[in-house]
């Protein structure tokens, strides 16, 4: 059990933390949290926070320490996914032999030859409809980051072309509520449960088809190393959940810092800097998945902290990637930083297995497209831009305006 130097055992409390302030502007409790310690007890969430990059990525790097296996997260997730974990919320070697299934899918390679050609196809359909809707009423959000993120996903887990992408966003959405209806919500769990039935009735015909043809989609993969179709089932489902909320956010997130930095677009616009190196620029600044959970797995003593075994843990990644010790001036956007150490797909065996696929659907395809389509983009002023959330954080209407 790890044991740090001049340990002081005398954990730093947040009896000031406000979860609502933390739902409207995370960023200025991140940084009291970061000048609080490496690891503060925060009443009101119930939990001990870990809001510094280094203590972060070290607590993430100790599963065997930090289990993934959270007992309140997990019985959220099982029945918003109808009794069954998923591989995200499995510690290794389980969480492994799911996870090996997928990476062929998901690898750069793959990603550039197999998937990189139809995410090109899906950003020209949705820039022309963005079009059709006009410089007074768009709203990149809704005209163009949802759709685009909802049927790239749509096609990395193999659906058929008959799924629509306002069914994809719906599912995704219902069971993201689930995964956070700690008050047992009625109404979630009822929406939770129509979307399992509608994905399920896919995953009915799906199944039987892709084990007669495999193809080069996750659900295929999942089928073929023979885990059982039960697992595959919930993966599919924690995929949908979580595979469009942060490509969707990143959308709007680099089309809004761009906006707000225009000397910055000019910078990345002109060559100087490459879109790639943008994205993960707007990642560390913008973090769409702002928080993620872990359980103590026995009494630790840990950064000048005491963790009590069965402890909840949040790893605070939009914080960490705020650090001005790993990244300075860290609350500055700087496109031209080299920031490929952020924390933003986390790091470890739970690393963001989409992380490539995200990259070049966005930093790399529809984010360049767009400035190349409508090359006078911005974001309209005269309209409300909303943002919502902390555990997972992203503008919910961006209007936008061109010439």
């Amino acid at each position: 059990m790890p044991i740090h130097e001049n340990l002081t055992v005398d954990t730093p409390v947040a009896d000031w933390l406000n979860p609502q302030e933390l739902m409207t502007d995370p960023y200025p409790s991140y940084a009291r949290l970061r000048e609080a310690g490496d690891v503060v007890y925060a009443p009101a969430l119930q939990s001990y926070l870990v809001p510094r990059y280094t203590a972060l990525r070290e607590t993430q790097l100790h599963p065997e320490l930090f289990s993934v296996r959270s007992s309140d997260v997990n019985t959220m997730m099982e029945r918003a996914f109808g009794g069954n974990r998923p591989m995200l919320r499995k510690d290794d070697p389980e969480h492994a032999v799911e996870r090996q299934a997928i990476n062929p899918t998901l690898r750069p390679r793959q990603i550039a030859q197999t998937w990189s050609p139809r995410f090109a196809q899906t950003v020209e359909h949705w820039i022309d409809h963005l079009l059709e809707v006009g410089p007074e009423n768009a709203d990149l959000n809704r005209d163009f980051a949802a759709p685009v993120a909802s049927q790239n996903l749509i096609d990395l887990i193999g659906f058929p072309s008959e799924v629509h992408v306002d069914s994809l966003r719906r599912w995704s959405t219902d069971f993201i509520d689930g995964l956070s209806n700690v008050m047992s919500d009625p109404d979630i769990w009822a929406r939770c449960d129509a979307s399992r039935a509608e994905v399920n009735a896919v995953l009915d015909e799906l199944i039987p088809h892709l084990r007669r043809h495999p193809d080069a989609s996750i659900t295929s993969h999942l089928l073929e190393v023979n885990l059982p179709e039960d697992v595959v089932r919930t993966n599919v489902m924690l995929t949908i959940s979580g595979g469009m909320n942060e490509p969707q956010h990143m959308i709007t997130n680099m089309v809004w810092a761009l906006s707000t930095h225009p000397d910055q677009q000019r910078t990345v616009r002109a060559g100087e800097v490459s879109w790639g190196d943008a994205f993960e620029e707007v990642v560390r600044w913008v973090s769409p998945i702002g928080m993620a959970p872990r359980e103590a797995t026995a009494d630790i003593e840990w950064f000048d902290a005491k963790i009590p075994q069965g402890a909840t843990v949040g790893l605070l990644f939009a914080s960490a990637n705020r650090d001005d010790s790993v990244f300075p001036r860290a609350d500055e956007l700087d496109v031209t930083r080299n920031a490929r150490g952020h924390l933003g797909f986390g790091t470890g065996v739970h690393q963001c297995a989409g992380r490539w696929a995200a990259k070049n659907a966005v930093g790399e395809v529809a984010v360049p497209r767009l400035y190349e389509r409508i090359g006078s983009l911005m974001v309209d002023d005269s309209r409300q831009v909303s943002w919502q959330g902390w555990f997972f954080r992203g503008l919910t209407a961006l209007p936008v305006t061109w010439d």
